[in-house]
């Protein structure tokens, strides 16, 4: 019941227009164009059909649309079919629709069906030397939500972090630990305590460059895999960073089914097996490389260094072919400043006949003073971003609610805090930069606490009335008359093939701009549209019940909670 929705439309009417042009004698054209008209006077549909068929019939689209009206026949679903001008416009009836739509909306509207496939996505994927900032945040918020409306829309999502344990930083982190006196503060947070360390290691290689000798010495003897203390202390300092990591993700609201480490992968042999197989295309002087000019990239691929050790290309290779080989797609979400590493990527793996990542590029965020660094320990933290945030909500909470006891103050801030920031990086493509702005973000005028408040209006409306303690009605016999009710059920209408649609193009934008739009109608209408005490009080109530829904369901796509008071 829930396709029965807005896509319907849209099929119905392309349905009456390809069988009145059959009746006609012409030939249906591919990619019937049916949009929404700027003014709903025009209709709720419009096709430019006629223009599409003019090229070939070679007469006036105007003609073309009197000739289309004289046969079309429409579905129950609309109430009638005229022209303005050569465009041929579909009226809805919604006395029929805005039944259906009200009826469909259950807990968990907007779930598609089960589409039998698995996906593989990886995101966050930090290295571990350091807390998360905000240069990291869009990575994980994009593929968090992004994993959220893939399950909503009926695939079976397995969500990793790749976890670097054998990068450089590490190294520089261990030798840290055996030259230097920082001592790590058992009291504080993991991850921050190792990015100090990571920050003192940098000064001193920036003092002393020649240590750089001793840090690949003890990259080297890690991965041979024969010092056993040397391991575990690598092991030791990213499982603490991680720990620190995970207690931001999760504040956050960002999951992970797994964290994959990259030495695996040199310890079950994968890597030794990926250099076999690709042993006919790589070529030898000091490194073990891969020359691909002939592939249209004018960059060897290296795979192997003089000292014998492997690159993190090398092992991500290995990464790659294991998430191929245990899901239908694998989806990787990265910088911008990947590009090169995963078109490199591409060939060996293409050359193995092993599927290629979807990959779902981003720009940087950057603050308005300029871009941040790890190694110059010139960042934001995305735990003092969340502080921050959580703490100005509570703010304008607090002038706003001063009735409510502090603990329910503070819930409703963190709620509005972190949603603030997830919004704010949900609602731009990831192919936009952002400069991070506090006023924007956490504007309580426009943005992620509009929607919310919207929620927590249909929660107190629902609450005042009593609805939850009311036998539900079925509708059908009431109509819908005020035009805020029938834009907003229009709306509502639309939730299912926003989902649709942000699966088949792996973007979360457009469903925070839907949000928007949604929470919009829903403002309109409860300012505008009286409810309880009406002679339609039921009807109305369910309006409000099913906003409430589609406005909680929509929100937590984006890894958002929805207040149900502020």
């Amino acid at each position: 019941m829930v396709n029965y929705m807005y896509r319907t439309l849209i099929s119905e009417s392309i349905k009456s227009l390809e069988n009145a042009i059959s009746t006609l004698g012409w030939e249906v054209p591919e990619g019937i164009k049916i949009e929404e008209p700027p003014n709903p006077n025009l209709g709720d549909l419009a096709s430019s059909v006629s223009f599409q068929l003019a090229k070939n019939l070679k007469r006036p689209p105007m003609d073309i649309t009197n000739d289309i009206l004289e046969v079309i026949e429409i579905s129950k679903i609309f109430k009638k079919v005229d022209s303005k001008g050569p465009y041929i416009n579909f009226f809805v009836n919604y006395d029929k629709f805005s039944k259906t739509v009200l009826n469909s909306v259950k807990e968990d509207y907007g779930k598609l069906e089960d589409k039998n496939s698995k996906i593989i996505l990886e995101h966050t994927s930090a290295n571990p030397n350091g807390p998360l900032h905000i240069g990291h945040i869009r990575n994980s918020i994009i593929g968090d939500s992004l994993a959220r409306v893939l399950k909503y829309a009926g695939y079976k999502v397995e969500t990793q972090y790749y976890v670097n344990d054998m990068g450089r930083q590490i190294a520089m982190i261990v030798w840290g630990i055996y030259n230097l006196e920082y001592k790590i503060d058992p009291e504080g947070k993991p991850d921050h305590e190792i990015g100090k360390l990571y920050f003192q290691v940098n000064e001193e290689l920036r003092a002393n460059p020649d240590l750089k000798s001793e840090i690949s010495a003890i990259l080297k003897r890690y991965e041979k895999g024969e010092d056993k203390e040397l391991e575990e202390l690598f092991e030791d300092v990213v499982k603490k960073c991680l720990e620190g990591i995970s207690i931001t993700c999760d504040k956050l609201n960002v999951m992970h089914d797994a964290f994959i480490w990259e030495s695996r992968f040199i310890k079950n042999g994968s890597v030794a097996q990926i250099l076999k197989s690709l042993d006919g295309y790589t070529q030898k002087n000091e490194v073990v490389y891969m020359d691909l000019n002939e592939y249209g990239i004018e960059k060897e691929l290296i795979l192997i260094r003089s000292d014998g050790t492997s690159l993190y290309s090398t092992r991500d290779l290995a990464y790659h072919v294991e998430k191929s080989e245990n899901s239908d797609r694998s989806i990787d979400i990265l910088g911008s400043d990947h590009k090169l590493a995963i078109e490199q990527l591409k060939i060996p793996l293409e050359l193995l006949g092993i599927k290629t990542p979807e990959v779902i590029f981003y720009e940087f965020i950057t603050l308005p003073e300029g871009s941040m660094s790890t190694r110059r320990g010139v960042f934001i933290s995305v735990d003092d971003l969340m502080e921050e945030a959580i703490e100005r909500a509570m703010q304008e909470i607090e002038k706003r609610r001063t009735d409510l006891e502090y603990s329910k103050r503070s819930k409703i801030a963190e709620q509005v805090g972190i949603g603030a920031i997830r919004y704010y990086i949900a609602r731009l493509s990831p192919e936009k930069h952002i400069v991070f702005k506090w006023d924007e973000a956490l504007s309580f005028e426009r943005g992620c606490a509009s929607i919310q408040y919207s929620h927590a209006r249909a929660c107190k409306l629902l609450e005042k009335a009593g609805y939850n303690k009311k036998e539900k009605i079925k509708i059908n016999d009431w109509i819908l008359e005020h035009p805020f009710e029938i834009e907003l059920v229009k709306i509502i209408s639309k939730f299912s093939s926003i989902i649709e649609d942000s699966a088949r193009i792996n973007r979360v934008h457009n469903i925070a701009q839907y949000s928007q739009d949604l929470a919009g109608a829903f403002n309109k209408f409860y300012k505008s549209v009286p409810v309880i005490g009406s002679e339609k009080e039921d009807l109305r109530l369910s309006v409000v019940d099913k906003s409430r829904i589609t406005i909680r369901n929509c929100l937590k796509l984006m890894g958002i909670e929805a207040p149900d008071s502020m």
